[in-house]
């Protein structure tokens, strides 16, 4: 019997959110009594893969099936499944991302699994298997008790902290017996996000709305997150207005984040956006209107016109890291 946990990488490197879904599946493993296997797919070198075993994983399983470079979820579904199946996994755990959407309730409905989707909080084992997720866009939290006999959690992203420890995992090659049907669905383009920090794992965010006045003074934004080390993401209206990528856009209609800091700047704070960022932990609002709603969402507010704001703050930032250099 094991934890089964599907891990992402990026050319070869695994993201931080797998480091932190191995964590995830490590403890619900020591509360079970058992191990850990990772299913990955894709071109990996062995020791990227054995390094998994520093953040909980006994085991890794690698498809190695080159049509599974470009992303199919139908077909990453069956290879997880497959993987269940040889491993006997009772509970198997996917991140709360684009792949995980995608491909954990497929992998639910085949093996007639429970499914709790974006968990928030360690399942309970003296209740059953209660899992902690967010409810009504991040403004209550339900407990779900899954009683199927497999379990299967999708882990809302920058949950925990990540903590490297010792350790190597064997790797196992899986065949999953892929056939062209399962990639009926053809990848014609990708376009990824760029930028220093993925949006979706970064710890610091640096956000912009309407209220920046247009795509010229975004550098004022992006001066900021250069010292900060953040990334920057924006609202929907600027994004639909093409002054930032729709990938930088978060709320209920874009992405969901859950950075430890997140600084909102010119942003009135609509429910829509504060669904996609409500789980940060601390929010910081910089506006000139005192009537706009995010004041009431923030942990610090600033009441000021963010060209005259952001630079003050941007040089204040630069003088600290001197003083600590």
């Amino acid at each position: 019997m094991s934890v089964l946990v599907l891990v992402e990488h990026a050319q070869g490197i695994f993201k931080k959110k797998s480091f932190e879904a191995v964590q995830y599946a490590a403890h619900i493993a020591k509360e079970m009594g058992a191990g850990v296997t990772a299913i990955t797919t894709g071109n990996v070198a062995d020791s990227e893969m054995q390094a998994l075993g520093a953040y909980g994983a006994n085991k890794v399983l690698h498809s190695t099936d080159a049509r599974l470079d470009n992303f199919s979820s139908r077909a990453f579904a069956k290879v997880v499944v497959a993987a269940a199946q040889k491993e006997s996994a009772k509970v198997i755990i996917g991140l709360h991302d684009t792949t995980g959407k995608a491909v954990m309730p497929r992998v639910a409905a085949r093996l007639q699994a429970g499914l709790v989707a974006g968990a928030v909080g360690y399942p309970d084992l003296s209740k059953g298997f209660v899992v902690k997720k967010n409810v009504f866009s991040g403004k209550a939290f339900a407990f779900v008790n899954i009683t199927s006999d497999v379990k299967v959690i999708t882990l809302m992203p920058n949950t925990y902290p990540v903590v490297k420890a010792d350790g190597s995992a064997s790797v196992d090659k899986l065949d999953a017996g892929l056939t062209d049907a399962d990639f009926a669905v053809k990848v014609i383009s990708v376009d990824k996000a760029t930028g220093d920090v993925p949006l979706s794992e970064a710890e610091l965010v640096v956000s912009g709305g309407r209220g920046m006045k247009g795509p010229e003074n975004w550098h004022v934004l992006e001066d900021l997150a250069k010292q900060l080390g953040a990334a920057t993401a924006c609202s929907r209206p600027v994004a639909d207005s093409h002054w930032r990528p729709h990938g930088e856009h978060v709320g209920q209609t874009g992405g969901t984040i859950r950075p430890n800091l997140y600084i909102a700047v010119g942003i009135s704070g609509a429910i829509q956006h504060l669904a996609g960022v409500n789980g940060s932990k601390t929010i910081v609002v910089i506006n000139k209107d005192p009537e706009a709603p995010f004041f009431k969402a923030a942990d610090y507010g600033v009441l000021g016109d963010a060209m005259e704001v952001i630079p003050r703050l941007t040089e204040a930032v630069k003088k600290y890291k001197a003083s600590q250099a």
